[in-house]
């Protein structure tokens, strides 16, 4: 008898699936997507997202820390879409304790494993950046 989860098993014929048709895939990371995406830059953010429609509305900061915020709530599922908005709202001026004062904030409405998956993903992102900045 098997002592796996279907999860488990799920995963496991995935990855055989995934060999049969290219056996590169088998060590694919998601996450070199993200390298092919730059971050955009604050005034791209600010002409696309920010103050175009309103002078008075919300800059690319509040906004990105409110996808942030949205992310985490959702369970903080899409490690992608988290680490990518942690990106952009560095670039837009957030600073790294509002980023994680943002995430925190959620977790008396999303829950803690929501929050702590969302910090982790932020935590990867900030770690990177200080690595980068010391090159």
């Amino acid at each position: 008898m098997s002592t796996k989860t279907p999860f488990e098993l799920f995963m496991e014929q995935a990855q055989e699936m995934a060999r049969a048709f290219n056996p590169a895939l088998e060590n694919f990371d998601p996450r070199g997507f993200e390298k092919m995406w730059p971050t955009m830059p604050k005034d791209a953010m600010e002409m696309w997202f920010g103050k175009g429609i309103s002078k008075e509305g919300l800059d690319a900061k509040t906004r990105l820390l409110l996808t942030l915020a949205g992310l985490t709530m959702q369970g903080a599922q899409a490690d992608t879409q988290v680490r990518m908005t942690v990106r952009h709202a560095l670039e837009a001026g957030a600073t790294r304790d509002e980023i994680a004062e943002t995430i925190a904030q959620m977790s008396m409405f999303a829950g803690i494993p929501a929050m702590t998956r969302a910090m982790e993903l932020a935590r990867e992102v900030m770690n990177d950046e200080t690595k980068d900045e010391g090159t």
